[in-house]
C-alpha cells in the first residue's frame, strides 16, 4: 500500500476513536468537572498510561518490530517462536511490577495528589482505590501492544487502530451511568469509581479484540515456559536504551505531575482536557505516520534500498507538515472557542473552559514537533539504533524542566504546555541534525520549499481566523444552535482559506497527491 493509504487507514480509524474520545471528555467535564474528584480520576487514569507508554507502546514496539520483521523473512514459524519467547518473559515481568505498584500506590498517589485532594481525608483513600483498580489496564495493554506489533508487521493496521474505540465506549457507558446519579460529591465519587472499573475492562477487551484478528491473520502465539532465548536477549539489548528514551519522556510527564501538585485544584483537569485537542491531530497523523513507516523503513534498509528509504522519509515529513501545521495554527487562534463550545456546562464552568483554551494554545505550539518526532525516530529504530533518541530526548527533558522551573510560578498550568512544546522542537532539531550528519537523511530542497509554503498558507488562515473570533465570540457561549454555527463558521472558514492558499502557493497539486499515493515496493 502507499504511505497515504496506510496513514489513511490508521488515521481514519484513530479519528473515529478520537470522536468517541471527545464525547467521553465532554461527559467527564460535565459529570466530574475541575473538582477534587475530577483531578483524582485524571491521576488514576494517567498512572497506568504513563507506564504503558514507557514499557509498551514506545520502547517495546520500536525494538520488537525490526526483529520480528527480520524473522518473518526467514519464515512465519521462526517469527512465531520469537513472539512466543518474548511473551513468556514479558508476562511474569508485568505481573510482578503490577503487584509492587499496587502495594506502593498509597505513597504514589499521596505524592502526586494536588493539595486540595491531599488534604481531604475522605477523597485521598478513594483516589488510591481508583488507581489500584485502573492499574491492571497496564498489564492488558502491554500484552495488547505485543499483538498489535505483530499485526502491524503483517501490514494489518486496521485492528490495532480500531482498538482504542473500545476504551472510549467503555468509559462513555460508565459516564452515562454516572450522569444518571445526579449532582453532588457522592455522585461524582461513584461515577469516578465506575470509570476506573471501565478502564481496566477496556484493556481486557482490546487484548481479546487484537488476539482475534491476529488469529484471523493466520498467526498464533502460544504460552510457553519462560526462557531467555537469543532473540529475547537481542530484544533486551535493544529495548533497554529505548526504555530509557521513552522513560525520559515519561519522566517529563512525572515532572508535570509534580508541578501540577503545586497548583490549584483543577489544574490536572485543565491540562488533561487541553491535551485532548492536541492529541487529536497527533494521534491521527503522528502515530499513524510513525506506525506506517517503521515496517517499510526496516524492509528498505535490510535490502539496502536507501533511495526508497529516503523517499519514504521525505514523503512522511511533507505529509506531516501538510496536515499538522494548519491544525496547530487553527487551534492556537481558536482553542478557547472549541473548549467553550464542547466542555462548558454542568460541573465545568465557563472560566474552566477559558483556562483550558489557553492551555490548548500553549500545547499546539509544539504539535508539528511532536509529530516530527514520531516521523524521524523510526529512521533510527529501523537501523537498530535505539540509543540516539535517548540522548535527544534527554536534552529535551533538561530544556523542559528548566523552563518549568522558570515559568510555572509565573504562568501556572500554561507554563507546562509551553515548556513541553519548546522542548519538543529542540528534540526535533537534534534528531534531524544527527540524521543529516550521519548521512542517513537530508531533507531535499524541493520538500523544504514546500514546507515553507505550508507555513505561509497556515499563517494566512490563522490571520483570517484571528479577525473572525471577535464577532463570533458571543456565539461560542450561546444556545446550542449558536455554538454549532460558531464552530462551523470557524472550521469551514479555516479549511477554505488554507485550501485556497495551499493551491495558490503550489502546496496542493496533482503531482504531490500522486507522489504520496505511490505504492511502496
Amino acid at each position: 500500500m502507499s504511505l497515504l493509504k496506510n496513514v489513511g487507514t490508521i488515521g481514519g480509524l484513530t479519528a473515529v476513536s478520537r470522536v468517541f474520545g471527545f464525547v467521553r471528555d465532554i461527559l467527564v467535564a460535565r459529570v466530574l468537572g475541575a473538582t477534587p474528584m475530577g483531578d483524582a480520576w485524571q491521576l488514576a487514569f494517567m498512572l497506568p498510561n504513563i507506564f504503558r507508554r514507557l514499557f509498551a507502546e514506545g520502547a517495546f514496539a520500536s525494538a520488537f518490530v525490526p526483529l520480528f520483521n527480520r524473522r518473518m523473512v526467514e519464515g512465519q514459524s521462526e517469527a512465531q517462536r520469537f513472539a512466543e519467547s518474548v511473551l513468556s518473559v514479558l508476562l511474569p515481568i508485568l505481573i510482578v511490577f503490577g503487584g509492587l505498584a499496587m502495594v506502593a500506590m498509597p505513597w504514589v498517589v499521596a505524592y502526586f495528589a494536588p493539595e486540595g485532594l491531599e488534604n481531604d481525608p475522605e477523597a485521598l483513600p478513594i483516589a488510591v482505590m481508583m488507581a489500584r483498580i485502573t492499574f491492571p489496564y497496564l498489564l492488558f495493554m502491554s500484552l495488547a501492544t505485543l499483538v498489535a506489533a505483530v499485526l502491524n508487521s503483517l501490514s494489518r493496521f486496521a485492528a490495532a487502530a480500531a482498538a482504542p474505540i473500545l476504551l472510549n465506549l467503555c468509559l462513555i457507558v460508565a459516564l452515562i451511568y454516572g450522569a444518571s446519579l445526579g449532582e453532588g460529591v457522592m455522585a461524582r465519587r461513584e461515577s469516578a469509581f465506575w470509570q476506573s472499573v471501565a478502564l481496566s475492562l477496556s484493556g481486557l477487551l482490546q487484548l481479546v479484540w487484537l488476539a482475534f484478528w491476529m488469529h484471523r491473520a493466520g498467526f498464533r502465539i502460544r504460552m510457553v515456559l519462560p526462557r531467555i532465548s537469543p532473540g529475547v536477549k537481542e530484544l533486551g539489548i535493544l529495548i533497554v536504551p529505548a526504555v530509557f528514551g521513552a522513560g525520559i519522556y515519561q519522566i517529563s510527564r512525572f515532572v508535570d505531575l509534580f508541578f501540577l501538585s503545586t497548583l490549584e485544584v483543577g489544574s490536572y483537569t485543565y491540562l488533561a482536557m487541553a491535551d485532548r485537542w492536541n492529541q487529536l491531530p497527533l494521534g491521527i497523523i503522528g502515530i499513524a505516520l510513525g506506525t506506517a513507516i517503521l515496517p517499510a523503513l526496516s524492509r528498505y534498509l535490510s535490502r539496502e534500498e536507501n533511495e526508497e528509504a529516503q523517499r519514504l522519509q521525505s514523503n512522511a515529513i511533507e505529509l506531516a507538515m501538510l496536515l499538522t501545521v494548519p491544525a496547530a495554527a487553527a487551534l492556537f487562534v481558536s482553542g478557547s472557542a472549541f473548549t467553550r463550545v464542547f466542555f462548558a456546562g454542568g460541573a465545568f464552568s465557563l472560566e474552566d473552559a477559558m483556562i483550558t483554551g489557553t492551555v490548548v494554545s500553549g500545547l499546539v505550539i509544539g504539535l508539528p514537533a511532536y509529530v516530527l518526532i514520531k516521523v524521524l525516530t523510526p529512521n533510527f529504530f529501523a537501523r537498530k539504533d535505539t540509543r540516539t533518541p535517548v540522548y535527544t530526548a534527554a536534552f529535551s527533558l533538561v530544556v523542559t524542566v528548566g523552563l518549568n522551573i522558570a515559568l510555572v510560578p509565573r504562568l501556572g498550568v500554561l507554563a507546562l504546555a509551553v515548556a513541553g512544546s519548546i522542548g519538543a522542537w529542540c528534540n526535533v532539531a537534534l534528531l534531524y541534525v544527527i540524521l543529516a550528519k550521519r548521512g542517513f537523511f537530508r531533507l531535499p530542497a524541493r520538500i523544504a520549499g514546500r514546507i515553507a509554503r505550508i507555513f505561509v498558507a497556515a499563517l494566512a488562515m490563522g490571520v483570517v481566523l484571528w479577525f473572525l473570533m471577535q464577532p463570533l465570540d458571543p456565539w461560542f457561549g450561546g444556545t446550542t444552535l449558536q455554538r454549532t454555527g460558531g464552530i462551523a463558521a470557524v472550521t469551514l472558514t479555516g479549511a477554505a482559506v488554507y485550501g485556497i492558499a495551499a493551491i495558490l502557493l503550489g502546496v496542493l497539486d496533482r503531482a504531490t497527491i500522486a507522489r504520496l499515493m505511490r505504492r511502496q515496493t
